[in-house]
């Protein structure tokens, strides 16, 4: 028997005698999920779950509310929060310039091309464009621990390729998005009130990259430093400060040595920035604008009220007035408390055979974070490393100082009303018929392990993929209740026999790709597809179905 699957099998041994259990295997878990490291997470799942769990049924009782017909609001029982004058602990040395970062998975290869692309700051993300299998979940892990020690290269698998980090001080600043608090960790079951309970998986994520790496980080003067996902309320934000704090006092770290940045990324969130802000005040540096994420959540919030129907994705743009009020409140709150305002993300990527397709995309791109800097921002996201020069080169342009927190922004005036009236558009068959491709492209690359996926010369991921099933289910619900239904600009319905046409047409229209990633889970893809579309109330979010298909 080898050493390190006897070391695992001893591992899962210790694990179970302490109350923890693994069920599932992968190369290397046992150096990382050591008897220590699974004690440490049987306690933070022991002290915070029960306590997420209430706020996750407060979520649920909030949306009851929504779908009756009330609206988020700003808050009257915070009210004195928001009035008071107090700012948020100094920003550290390795986070005052931010102006442009990069997101992407946590496989190795990706690990060493974001901390060596020029960005100022990579977000390793275990979320959005991760599929969390157990195996990425632990490869994922074990990169960014041999990243921390600058010790992780990556060898194609034909020999062709050898990539290794660059020296330290040539790399990005890693931060960490871990999944957000309405994600489970199934392989990973702790035995608590008599039953064996799946653990969070914002705390396997956060938990386990902090257990294995906080101490070098923090020696480093870097962090360890997180992106926080999907917060809906201040008591989100206070449950993540308990955990943090607890997980720096067991570890030995100073309090506040843990740096965050929250995506505000949820409708409910945009009314409680301030809030967010005053819960982590010892420790958060910024607020970062989640757009998909956020018209996700919009859709969501008001997927009763046919009032606030969005017209096609490609016409919601962030020069519409509901999301230029999100992102210039964001803005003037974070430089009110001395915080960063992030800009959110430019999906394009460049597209290769095509020299007009492409400076048509790098326009777009360019028009955006020139919108982004002039407004205030402090920074931005890019998906691919080819933009991080056009995108430095308007902050560059703009932005003389390493941010900008002196752009006040009090000429903005932000009223609820701004915040949830609904843009002007329409549906073209286009635009539809790309919903339905995008959704089940994308969620069979997801079940086949992939979380990133370029689609037309987008970059995909969970987010922008929710955008498409919401509104499809939006879409078609509209007419439930007798009313009559919505039409494409072309005068067609938009009802169930539309989706079951683009559904079938769809493996014909694929069929000369054989080689998409997830080409093989198509079919089930759109069967999981059609059953969400149709089914009576909309699932919270595609990523829970679906996770109960992966290994």
């Amino acid at each position: 028997m080898s050493a390190v699957l006897q070391s695992t099998l001893d591992a899962q041994r210790d694990a179970q005698a302490g109350g923890i259990q693994l069920t599932s295997e992968a190369p290397g878990q046992g150096h990382l999920l050591t008897p220590a490291a699974l004690d440490f997470l049987r306690d933070l799942h022991q002290r915070f779950e029960p306590r997420r769990q209430g706020l996750l049924q407060a979520r649920a009782l909030r949306q009851v509310d929504f779908d009756a017909g009330a609206s988020p609001d700003f808050r009257t029982d915070t009210a004195a929060i928001r009035a008071a004058d107090w700012n948020v602990a100094p920003i550290p040395a390795a986070l005052v310039d931010r102006r442009v970062e990069i997101t992407g998975p946590v496989d190795p290869k990706m690990v060493i091309n974001a901390l060596n692309s020029g960005a100022n700051v990579y977000m390793a993300d275990f979320e959005d464009s991760t599929s969390p299998t157990w195996a990425n979940l632990i490869e994922g892990q074990r990169a960014l621990r041999k990243a921390v020690a600058g010790t992780l290269d990556w060898m194609a698998p034909d020999g062709s390729k050898h990539y290794t980090l660059k020296p330290e001080a040539e790399r990005a600043v890693l931060c960490v998005r871990p999944r957000g608090w309405h994600l489970d960790e199934k392989h990973v079951l702790v035995a608590c009130d008599g039953e064996a309970q799946r653990i969070s998986a914002s705390l396997f994520d956060a938990g386990l990259f902090a257990f294995h790496n906080a101490a070098t980080l923090a020696a480093k003067d870097r962090g360890p430093y997180l992106y926080l996902p999907k917060l809906q309320s201040m008591e989100e934000a206070a449950l993540w400060e308990d955990a943090l704090a607890h997980i720096e006092a067991t570890l030995g770290l100073a309090h506040g040595q843990v740096k965050v940045t929250v995506l505000i990324e949820t409708l409910p969130a945009a009314f409680e920035m301030d809030e967010i802000l005053h819960a982590l005040r010892a420790r958060i540096v910024g607020l970062n604008c989640g757009r998909w994420d956020y018209i996700f959540s919009y859709i969501k919030t008001f997927r009763a009220h046919r009032d606030k129907v969005l017209p096609e994705r490609a016409q919601v743009s962030m020069t519409q007035p509901f999301l230029k009020a999100y992102s210039e409140l964001l803005i003037r709150t974070c430089h009110r408390r001395g915080a960063h305002a992030m800009g959110g993300m430019a999906a394009q990527i460049p597209i290769s055979g095509d020299a007009e397709a492409n400076d048509a995309a790098m326009a777009r791109v360019r028009a955006d974070k020139l919108r982004e800097v002039t407004a205030g921002h402090d920074g931005t996201w890019v998906a691919h490393p080819a933009l991080i020069p056009l995108a430095r080169e308007i902050f560059d342009a703009h932005m003389a100082e390493a941010h900008q927190q002196h752009v006040s922004r009090d000429d903005v005036q932000v009223t609820r009303e701004d915040l949830v009236k609904p843009p002007l558009g329409t549906i073209t068959r286009a635009g539809f018929e790309n919903n339905v491709e995008v959704c089940v492209r994308y969620l069979a690359a997801w079940l086949d392990g992939s979380g990133c996926v370029p689609i037309h010369w987008l970059m995909e991921d969970a987010a922008t993929a929710e955008i498409a099933r919401t509104q499809l289910w939006q879409w078609i619900h509209y007419a439930d209740d007798g009313c009559e239904p919505l039409c494409l600009d072309d005068e067609t319905p938009v009802d169930s026999a539309l989706l079951e046409r683009a559904l079938i047409g769809l493996p014909g229209k694929l069929q000369d790709r054989l080689r998409l990633p997830g080409a093989s889970r198509i079919n089930e893809a759109i069967g999981m597809l059609d059953r969400l579309t149709h089914a009576d109330t909309l699932a919270e979010f595609l990523t829970l179905p679906a996770y109960e298909r992966l290994d």
